[in-house]
């Protein structure tokens, strides 16, 4: 297995394990002494990933959108009608009552087991400045690649953040053994962001163990049909799970998510939620999300996306290798000079998100979002062009 160094200005990068003769990807992070403006495209050092990018970033006028996950360009009607009738409410607080009660309903919990967010990220800001390091969190670790915003957090708030890196020999499937036993907060996606990846869930419940804390992101989970690898159902100690309804719903603008665990747990992220922090456009839209019906329409919705990225997938046989078998709404691709084929798809029209800016990849790695089939053929057909015109 190729792994990658990871090197800190001030903390010794420091090996914990070894799968026979061969080194474990986990290593100590220092983000203060990161550089977000360095980028050299000809070496890629894994310490400088600039995790405050996000894809967003590189949609532009006139560009067909494959960078941002989000699945629809603005919310269903029946569901902008909620969000024009909630305006009439602004004036008053926000009051998370009835959301608390819409959330623990869909997903079988009590109300004391669910905290509404503003959206899943502010989940993890929680997370971080709940526990606090040296005495409730003596080590972090944090499953890379995947979504930089917990990492972020967590070193933010003061934690030693280690990473333990996935890798595509194996398909970025994650072994719960590589875990250190010592770990007491750990953090993962699922399905993760970028590789698409969904782990089974009988192997995160081998992460769950006393005294530790799992954070599972499953801000993507709505959109596996039936949601077979959810933990969000079960009632399991120290089990943190978030999830937000901007994929779905085209809510990023609103920020809407919410967190489920233990009510211990949800008792102390809540002390530290700032008042207030949710909108009342975001508990009205929660509430709406989790109503039957909407849940029932996402899962149609999941189900056509399936069809979505098979079609994607079938596509770039032979154009572009897909890093694992994906489970979520993007795929994650390798391709020869990574930078200088986002550039020509760019000139032919097309933003996809680099990879380079997520721990354990490299800017050869693009994330792609899956579209309707229209999308897709156009794309592909430019990804083929560019790769063609760089071979010669």
């Amino acid at each position: 297995m190729r792994t990658e160094a990871m090197r800190t200005a001030t903390l010794t990068p420091m090996l914990i394990a070894k799968e026979g003769d061969v080194p474990v990807d986990l290593r100590n992070r220092d983000l203060r002494h990161h550089d977000p403006d360095h980028h050299d495209p000809d070496h890629h050092d894994p310490d400088h990933h600039d995790l405050r990018h996000h894809g967003d970033r590189e949609v532009g006028p006139g560009l067909v959108d494959l960078t941002v996950n989000v699945r629809r360009p603005a919310p269903p009607v029946w569901l902008r009608d909620v969000l024009i009738e909630a305006l009439d409410g602004v004036a008053a607080y926000p009051d998370t009552g009835a959301a608390t009660t819409a959330v623990a309903h869909r997903h079988g919990r009590t109300r004391e087991e669910v905290l509404v967010t503003a959206g899943g990220a502010e989940a993890f800001t929680l997370v971080a400045r709940a526990l606090c390091p040296g005495t409730d969190v003596g080590r972090a670790v944090v499953v890379h690649p995947q979504f930089t915003e917990p990492e972020v957090a967590l070193a933010v708030a003061g934690h030693r953040v280690d990473r333990l890196l996935l890798g595509p020999q194996d398909g970025y499937a994650l072994d719960p053994a590589r875990v250190p036993q010592d770990a007491d907060l750990v953090v993962v996606g699922n399905p993760t962001n970028p590789t698409s990846v969904l782990h089974p869930l009988a192997t995160l419940r081998r992460l769950v163990r006393p005294g530790r804390v799992l954070v599972v992101d499953e801000a993507f989970m709505d959109t596996v049909p039936g949601e077979p690898e959810s933990l969000a159902a079960l009632r399991l100690p120290g089990v943190i799970v978030l999830r937000s309804l901007t994929k779905t719903w085209g809510l990023a603008g609103v920020r809407a998510g919410y967190l489920l665990a233990e009510p211990a747990l949800v008792r102390r992220l809540a002390e530290v939620q700032p008042p207030w922090s949710v909108s009342s456009l975001a508990l009205a839209a929660t509430v709406a999300c989790c109503s039957p019906s909407a849940v029932a329409e996402a899962d149609r919705a999941a189900v056509r996306s399936v069809g979505d990225r098979e079609h994607l997938v079938r596509r770039l046989q032979g154009v572009a290798p897909v890093a694992a078998p994906p489970a979520a709404p993007f795929v994650l691709l390798h391709v020869p000079q990574g930078a200088a084929v986002r550039e020509g798809l760019r000139e032919r029209g097309f933003a996809v998100r680099r990879g380079d800016t997520f721990p354990g990849l490299g800017p050869n790695w693009l994330r792609v979002a899956v579209r309707d089939r229209g999308v897709t053929d156009s794309f592909v057909d430019a990804l083929t062009g560019v790769l063609r015109r760089g071979m010669t």
